[in-house]
């Protein structure tokens, strides 16, 4: 909230729906102890409209400092709005949607070729499924078993336009994905228990892909943004960015007593 408020651009509403993904694969699943580890595992961020929650990550676990995560926005920053590799820890540059799966195949398959045991996953937006190339992706995922390959899609249920079942229904995920050979499998967004126990069950002993349907609210945890599409990239004015610095901060109270 700080840095898209000090930036005065961004993407809040995703951001906040899938900051807790985020958070659980950086401090508790991905095996990533430096960016520079050639055994690490991989994450792509498909939706790299999200990237101020990817930064804010990125922050907690010592890749960025604070002082350049405040730098976002402004003049001669290293930070784009979407994911750039010359930021530490970014695997890809991403954004342009429907290319973050491709590239994650193509990471895993290195990897299986490799006879390397990372892990790759890929964060996709909901609205982003209307997009063909993550149809031929899945495909050639399941073709050539990319069994340590995983697929999280933040299912919030809106996009920029509006609703996603309004623009391009797709209410039948998980048929449409078992279909193309992948193991799926749902899980609450909102809820640490809930991610945290769907990521530790991943089992590789097959070949299959896997994917998660994130079940996420749009704008969590900022009441007058949840479920609000005009939060896809709102940016709060002075008076509405405090209100929401009181209900996080006051949550966090509640959290820490």
């Amino acid at each position: 909230m700080e840095i898209v408020w000090s930036a005065h651009s961004g993407h809040i509403g995703g951001d906040l729906s899938c900051l807790n993904v985020l958070t659980a694969l950086y401090h508790h699943y991905l095996n990533i102890s430096s960016v520079d580890d050639p055994f690490r595992d991989r994450f792509v961020l498909s939706k790299g409209h999200c990237v101020e929650s990817l930064y804010s990550v990125f922050e907690s676990r010592g890749f960025l400092s604070r002082e350049t995560l405040d730098t976002l926005g402004k003049y001669g920053s290293p930070l784009g709005g979407h994911p750039l590799r010359d930021v530490p820890g970014v695997e890809v540059n991403s954004g342009a949607l429907g290319h973050g799966l491709s590239v994650g195949v193509g990471m895993a398959l290195a990897g299986a070729r490799d006879g390397a045991s990372y892990k790759t996953v890929v964060l996709m937006g909901d609205g982003e499924q209307a997009e063909g190339s993550i149809s031929e992706a899945a495909m050639a995922a399941s073709h050539f078993k990319l069994g340590r390959l995983i697929a999280i899609i933040d299912r919030n249920m809106l996009q920029i336009s509006g609703r996603t079942e309004d623009i391009m229904h797709i209410e039948n995920l998980r048929e449409i994905w078992m279909s193309m050979g992948w193991e799926v499998r749902e899980m609450d967004g909102d809820d640490m228990a809930s991610i945290i126990s769907i990521l530790d069950a991943t089992d590789f002993s097959d070949n299959r892909p896997h994917l998660i349907i994130s079940h996420s609210t749009k704008g969590k945890g900022v009441s007058y943004m949840e479920n609000d599409a005009k939060w896809h990239h709102g940016i709060p004015s002075e008076e509405q960015y405090r209100r929401a610095r009181t209900e996080i901060e006051d949550r966090i109270k509640r959290m820490e007593g």
